[in-house]
């Protein structure tokens, strides 16, 4: 047997500076390591995580392998497998809604792309494993049904919305409920009424995740969703260009405004590679929305180029089959993956208070 390596206790002993990427405390003490089993040098064990961190579960697995063998050497096979950890959302605010993290996705100005990022962060964080649910919350332009080619709409079951499922992802959007030639022409009341119809009263079931497409610009939207639950916040979106540099900078500062935290902006459209001589163009710049970022002192989560099958997947109602572009979906997993990164490294730096039980 590998020195150290006694009972399972020394395994535990082991893995208890191991973070659980959700919580940040330990995943021992989260009770999430299970069916340890030594047998002579060999040592295999099962590390339960929760679907919300899913696009870090390879790495933590890694980082729990790395530490058993650096901790007992004379190993010769480490196998930690992995598993789901059940741990439901709770309810947020006083609306009930389910979900363990609300991501709002907003712009400047229009015209960026912020709808089409919207859908490759939720596609691609389910993709990983995540419970997702897409809110169109784009009133005025609502694009979502479009890009996703999704042409069923939501039914009502007593008091409660059903919305449409895409391939095991919840979507509502306002234009499942009008007609695509018709205009919305609604005052902030009628905006906040509809609002609290699709978070309040739309049964999204237990998420991990509820992204929420915003209009561009700063309105009543964002004020509505701050009043209504706490928002984990918001991505930005915005072009290299000057100009969109401008608008983006004036909706994060409206976003601290209500209170929604920043948690950081992506670069879209930065570059264009040709693909018949590989040159690149830098058609609106490059690198902007990084060095904003890096003023305004908020995260940077990546950036997308211009792409020729990113606008005509969105065209044709095929968006979510942009990760199979083999040039652009990098950019995109890189995209959710740093998004829980981050909050990963915020929950072990200030790990949330464990909840009490109530007699």
């Amino acid at each position: 047997m590998a020195d150290g390596l006694h009972d399972i206790s020394a395994v535990h002993s082991a893995l208890d500076k191991l973070k659980d990427p959700e919580t940040g405390r330990s995943v021992v003490k989260m009770e999430q390591v299970r069916d340890v089993r030594i047998q002579g040098n060999d040592l295999k064990l099962t590390l339960a995580l929760t679907t919300h961190v899913a696009p870090l579960w390879n790495e933590t697995q890694r980082a729990a392998e790395e530490l058993l063998r650096n901790r007992f050497p004379g190993l010769q096979s480490v196998t930690v497998e992995l598993a789901v950890h059940d741990r439901p959302p709770e309810k947020l605010g006083e609306i009930g809604l389910t979900a363990k993290s609300v991501i709002a996705v907003g712009s400047g100005k229009g015209g960026v792309g912020k709808s089409t990022i919207a859908v490759s962060l939720a596609v691609g964080l389910k993709r990983a494993g995540c419970k997702v649910g897409l809110l169109d919350a784009d009133f005025y332009g609502p694009s979502i049904p479009h890009l996703l080619g999704i042409t069923g709409a939501p039914h009502q079951e007593g008091n409660q919305i059903i919305p449409v499922d895409d391939d095991g992802m919840s979507v509502m959007s306002i234009g499942f409920l009008i007609p695509a030639d018709q205009a919305v022409v609604w005052r902030g009341p009628m905006l906040h009424q509809h609002m609290t119809l699709f978070l309040a009263q739309t049964q999204w079931g237990q998420l991990d995740y509820l992204i929420v497409d915003m209009p561009p610009g700063t309105g009543d939207i964002a004020l509505s969703l701050s009043q209504m639950l706490p928002v984990t916040g918001t991505i930005i979106v915005c072009t290299p260009q000057e100009v969109a540099l401008l608008d983006a900078v004036k909706a994060i500062s409206m976003m601290r405004t209500v209170k929604i935290p920043i948690l950081g902006i992506v670069e879209n459209m930065s570059g264009f590679v040709c693909p018949d001589c590989q040159k690149r163009y830098d058609i609106f710049g490059s690198g902007g929305a990084q060095a904003k970022a890096g003023e305004m002192d908020v995260p940077f989560l990546g950036k997308v180029p211009i792409n020729l099958n990113i606008r005509s997947l969105g065209d044709n109602g095929k968006a979510a089959g942009i990760f199979s572009d083999p040039v652009v979906a990098p950019y995109l997993d890189q995209i959710c993956w740093q998004l829980v990164k981050n909050m990963a490294e915020s929950s072990s730096e200030e790990p949330p208070l464990p909840k009490l039980s109530v007699l």
